[in-house]
């Protein structure tokens, strides 16, 4: 369904037009200049077709076209009587605009940046034939909305903005849930970690002007509020609202004021502790294979590794973690479990991943039998005589208060 925009809205971008990616040229910019269009240069010494808040140091993304497949230098998205059209140095297209049902049957004529961060592509009366709202990443801006069908997918790593492992996602049913994916299949959900009980048929998903993010009806009503505050002097607030690398929903604001900068700050975020929240039959839980999750003081999950273990990339802590010694030995005969003792951790646990389960046993008694079995990485014992033995790869780690067990973890003396 087609919307026109008012002329008077935006600085219009012919045909024609093109950028270069690492080109000194300026990005398309929206008539206030809070937002551009354009490349920008990612840690990788790529490019990503992107928009971003355009008015402040950290130019943070909003959204992009290609996060999958980031272009080299020299890439180029030009608009064309067919559509807006990215690709590489060698002329492979890489992206191209997917113009609305009918749309072949009117011309495209130009495009604009708008100061609500949407990047839009109009025929001749200005009726918008695509729009970057309708293809969200993983942001949401004021005004804009995800339909049946739509999902945010996060980000891989705060430094790789290429799709993840979890998906906040609205399907065709009405029903609006936070999901794990099958990475690297993101497009397939795995496991719920946080519903939100519409009590009806969900159509749309708002984040609204005044910082209220809400499930509607096909009639508009609120059927679940999922950040209910609203800001007062939004006009004087850029926000967005993120599903990031970590599994977090998270609303965040940034004055606008040049006197007031001091980088964004969160709102409102869900759910409140994501290390407890997911648990996954499959995959690694929040964090990588064989680490385990912990709420830090920020609110945010942070990734450890057990005694004995490494990161598998200290670049990125939801990697996971690797055993920093020699196996113990399964052969016959083998004296090897003299050389092994554990390390003990307090309210850690890595659920799913045992292999074995004893009921009223000693403590003393779940420690040796796992110390003399060579598959046994981690014993987790619970007063009341509950003993679990767990191999490696270790999942769904994480250490809370109300886990109230202690985790026994083998490594090599």
């Amino acid at each position: 369904m087609c919307f026109v925009i008012s002329a008077q809205s935006y600085n219009s971008i012919t045909l024609g037009s093109s950028l270069i990616a690492g080109d000194i040229s300026s990005p398309w910019v929206s008539p206030s200049k809070d937002f551009a269009f354009g490349f920008q240069k990612i840690e990788s010494g790529s490019f990503l077709l992107a928009i971003w808040f355009n008015r402040i140091p950290e130019r943070t993304i909003t959204w992009s076209a290609n996060r999958d497949i980031p272009v080299p230098r020299g890439s180029k998205i030009e608009l064309t009587a067919s559509s807006l059209i990215l690709t590489d140095p060698s002329g492979r297209e890489v992206w191209r605009a997917k113009l609305l049902a009918g749309s072949s049957r009117v011309t495209l004529s130009s495009a604009a940046m708008l100061d609500t961060g949407n990047f839009v592509l109009m025929d001749r009366a200005s009726a918008v034939l695509w729009q970057s709202f309708d293809e969200p990443t993983d942001t949401l801006l004021p005004t804009q909305t995800l339909k049946q069908g739509n999902r945010l997918i996060a980000s891989f790593s705060s430094k790789n903005y290429s799709s993840g492992r979890f998906s906040f996602n609205l399907a065709y049913n009405g029903k609006l849930a936070l999901y794990t994916t099958d990475f690297p299949l993101f497009n397939t959900l795995n496991t719920i970690y946080e519903t939100f009980d519409d009590q009806g048929f969900g159509n749309l998903v708002v984040f609204d002007q005044s910082g209220s993010l809400y499930l509607a009806d096909s009639n508009g009503g609120v059927l679940v509020d999922i950040f209910p505050d609203e800001i007062s002097h939004e006009q004087s607030l850029y926000q967005r609202v993120i599903l990031e690398y970590d599994g977090v929903l998270r609303h965040y604001v940034y004055s606008k004021s040049a006197s007031r900068y001091g980088g964004w700050s969160i709102k409102s975020f869900t759910p409140d502790n994501i290390c407890t929240a997911v648990i996954q039959q499959t995959g690694s839980g929040v964090c990588g294979f064989n680490s385990y999750c912990k709420l830090g003081d920020d609110s945010r999950p942070h990734c450890i590794c057990p005694p004995g273990y490494a990161p598998l990339d200290p670049n990125n802590e939801m990697s996971g973690c690797y055993q920093n010694f020699p196996p113990q030995s399964c052969k016959e005969g083998s004296q090897d479990k003299n050389q092994y003792d554990f390390k003990v951790l307090q309210d850690v646990d890595w659920p799913l991943s045992d292999y074995e389960h004893y009921q009223n046993v000693p403590i003393e008694w779940c420690r040796h039998f796992c110390l003399t079995d060579c598959f046994c990485a981690v014993a987790i014992y619970r007063n009341g005589g509950d003993c679990w033995k767990k191999k490696v790869p270790l999942s769904n780690g994480k250490n809370d208060t109300s886990v109230d067990r202690i985790a026994f973890i083998k490594i090599r003396i």
